[in-house]
């Protein structure tokens, strides 16, 4: 989800809107001043759009001081030219800067016009505002984002079990998902905990009425989130994680199973466990609540900010080393093919 903060481009920049299509203005910077969209510099071009960028780009951005800067291209669609969107968000700016910025940009592209806005780049060095910086985000954006470790080791593990054999009187059993009911209170609470009125809520199961209760709502920030999560007992946990990510605010809605390993007894790890996917349903099918990400932890210690970025937000690797299934032992023979013995007719 994104939130905006309702500034609007002054009547000089929706001018300058309509006159930068031209083709002569290759870019020009947008900032924000007393609460307006305002332009702060432009410049024409004097080249092709590859060698104006070094020319142009660099120089328009300083150091803490967040801004956006609309880059033309030499390409067009239909009639009109493809822009590019750079949102600059140095490291070193005020964090009040970064999600003021972060919380304008669909503003921005809105007024100008989306369709315009062919690609984007985020940058928070000047390494990355370079020509050379927007053909590496060129690259990184079209590979596929990689799994993350847990997601790595299912795959592993579904694989092993598709090639896996099994002999005629093998018997597998799995255990069946549990629909516990879920009660009102908590219900209520993930609707409440939709409309922002709160950012955390737990929900337990009460083992001997075989219900999903409300366990405790909170308005937390990221540091206090592992002390919610118990040390001796399993729960379910929904955080509102507000954070910036490319330029964007966005408010992601992150569902946590929480096991402290086998510090609970077996009859509640299996029940928490078989809950949980009849649970989730309720929550994004019943109540319409979108998850953006499922967790599963052993610790609070795990959640921190860097972790839930990462989760959310893989970064993306092109020299990621494929799995490789090691070698079997050496000078073993060809494989030799059994066949069931036949019995006398």
């Amino acid at each position: 989800m994104s939130h905006q903060t309702g500034i609007k481009a002054n009547n000089e920049l929706l001018q300058f809107f309509g006159k930068c299509r031209d083709g002569k203005v290759r870019v020009f910077k947008v900032s924000i001043e007393n609460e307006e969209l305002i332009l702060a510099e432009h410049k024409n071009s004097k080249g092709t759009w590859e060698q104006d960028f070094d020319l142009c780009v660099p120089r328009m951005v300083q150091e803490k001081q967040p801004c956006y800067l609309l880059y033309r291209l030499d390409t067009k669609t239909g009639s009109n030219f493809d822009w590019v969107l750079i949102s600059w968000s140095p490291e070193d700016s005020p964090v009040r800067q970064k999600m003021l910025y972060a919380s304008t940009k669909a503003t921005l592209k809105q007024e100008f016009g989306s369709s315009q806005i062919t690609e984007e780049l985020f940058g928070t060095s000047k390494e990355d505002v370079t020509l050379q910086g927007f053909k590496n985000h060129r690259i990184t954006s079209k590979a596929p984002a990689p799994l993350t470790f847990r997601e790595e080791e299912l795959m592993e593990l579904k694989r092993n079990e598709s090639t896996s054999t099994e002999g005629v009187d093998a018997r597998q059993q799995t255990l069946q998902s549990v629909a516990f009911p879920v009660s009102v209170g908590a219900k209520n609470a993930i609707v409440h905990f939709a409309d922002g009125k709160y950012n955390y809520l737990r929900l337990r199961i009460d083992l001997e009425k075989e219900e999903i209760h409300l366990d405790d709502t909170n308005t937390i920030t990221v540091p206090q989130l592992p002390k919610q999560v118990p040390t001796d007992a399993a729960r379910y946990h929904i955080f509102n994680f507000k954070h910036t990510h490319e330029g964007d605010f966005m408010e992601s809605f992150v569902f946590i199973y929480s096991m402290p390993g086998y510090n609970c007894s077996i009859k509640e790890r299996m029940l928490y466990s078989s809950c949980k996917a009849p649970l989730l349903n309720v929550i994004e099918n019943g109540l319409n609540v979108a998850i953006a990400k499922k967790l599963e932890i052993d610790s609070g210690d795990e959640l921190t900010e860097e972790f839930l970025l990462e989760e959310l937000h893989p970064k993306k690797n092109l020299h990621r080393p494929q799995f490789e299934k090691p070698k079997g032992p050496p000078n073993r023979g060809a494989k030799r093919i059994t066949r069931p013995v036949q019995g006398d007719q």
